[in-house]
């Protein structure tokens, strides 16, 4: 008997290290675990919206300071970009994002494909709202900005196919503006007034 029990000891004690073993690998890949500076990098989150910079940027309140996030894969005409005119559209790209989100705290994704941060030091991120819709392709969808093709990011087909159907719907700017392509293979929406 006392084998037994031995036996019926270690096979538990088995089953509990896998048990564990599978809780721990489950929750590092649902990004559970902060372990890293990395694996924290490309944590989701909710955040509340401190101010709307323009159609593709906002600010946000991550424990206590503020950081600009810049929506990945999408850009809208500029507004407040230096040495810039304002664009055909840009008013309204800011506006539609502002009423998007509203008074309402967005979750934030990284993308694996992409850099945690822009040149000009600003997160990129994919902004969703609370309901669950992606705001960086309702831009694109809705016309109010361009699939952004200079870096990779993997959502880069579905961003790609909702400006080539706003595009062909003349949805948004592509109908009210004159839209110019870029060598890069982007767009770029020319001046307001």
């Amino acid at each position: 008997m006392y084998r037994f029990r031995l036996r019926s000891r270690h096979g538990w004690f088995g089953l509990l290290l896998s048990l564990v073993t599978i809780g721990l690998i489950y929750a590092s890949q649902a990004g559970w675990l902060k372990s890293g500076q990395s694996l924290q990098a490309n944590q989701p989150g909710f955040y509340r919206v401190t101010h709307f910079v323009d159609g593709d940027t906002i600010a946000v309140d991550m424990n206590g300071h503020e950081e600009k996030v810049r929506f990945i894969g999408v850009d809208t005409p500029e507004t407040h970009k230096p040495n810039t005119p304002v664009q055909c559209y840009g008013p309204a790209a800011a506006a539609y994002t502002k009423n998007s989100i509203g008074s309402r705290s967005v979750r934030l994704v990284a993308d694996e494909l992409s850099s945690n941060r822009d040149r000009y030091d600003r997160l990129l991120r994919y902004v969703y709202l609370p309901d669950g819709r992606l705001l960086n392709e309702m831009l694109i969808a809705n016309g109010y900005g361009f699939y952004y093709p200079y870096f990779p990011f993997t959502k880069a087909q579905e961003f790609n196919g909702a400006e080539l159907t706003a595009q062909s719907h003349k949805t948004g700017l592509w109908g009210n503006c004159h839209p110019t392509p870029t060598d890069g293979g982007g767009w770029v929406s020319n001046n307001a007034g």
